[in-house]
């Protein structure tokens, strides 16, 4: 009877160890992963001078709210930067990126599209504003399209990323936590250890 209790409760611990040992797994992973995120999103901030770029679309942080409710303050948009012929093909109802000054790039959406001599100008407005853009855009100055992909509030993080500080604390802290849980998980391991290699050595001894 007391034998068939003490192999229930090592089926118990057994078990609780896998358990245990599955969500160290995933700890560890979340970690490391997290870590391959920060730095690519501040390598690809650095190296693009700006916003991150995946597979070879631009990442670009909202910094008002003249989209909503399509896309909402601080969120990150996927774009795609588009080519001279690209330029001259697009249509009322999509959302591209312009070029509105020398450092201000907009996003709003198409309601209308011109032509002068050999230029093509598309009439842009906001969702959420009230009246059009003052000025019709030009096509050599439209930059890209909104390809549909929205991340609410990441923006916040992009930015983060961009400064100095953030650039360092999100390289090192994500490697602390992951160097930590690691040495953490390495002084279990010992713990384990010790209390089988004690009861190795009265045997060691009586031999």
């Amino acid at each position: 009877m007391l034998q068939k209790i003490r192999e229930k409760e090592i089926r118990k611990v057994n078990s609780l160890k896998k358990v245990l040992k599955i969500l160290s797994n995933i700890i560890t992973a979340v970690l490391f992963m997290n870590l391959i995120l920060m730095a690519f999103l501040v390598i690809s901030s650095k190296a693009s001078g700006g916003e991150p770029q995946v597979f070879g679309y631009q990442l670009k942080t909202v910094l008002s709210g003249s989209m909503e409710p399509t896309f909402k303050t601080g969120s990150i948009i996927a774009v795609k930067p588009v080519d001279s012929e690209e330029r001259k093909s697009l249509s009322k109802g999509e959302i591209i990126t312009f070029q509105a000054s020398e450092k201000k790039l907009i996003t709003h959406r198409i309601i209308g599209i011109k032509t002068s001599g050999n230029h093509m100008m598309y009439e842009t407005k906001g969702d959420n504003n009230k009246t059009a853009d003052l000025e019709p855009v030009l096509s050599e100055n439209v930059k890209a399209v909104y390809s549909g992909f929205t991340i609410p509030y990441a923006g916040y993080l992009i930015d983060f990323a961009q400064s100095k500080e953030g650039s360092a604390i999100l390289l090192i802290v994500p490697g602390l936590l992951l160097l930590g849980y690691a040495g953490f998980s390495i002084f279990q391991a010992l713990r384990e250890l010790d209390p089988k290699q004690k009861e190795k050595d009265p045997e060691e001894k009586t031999a």
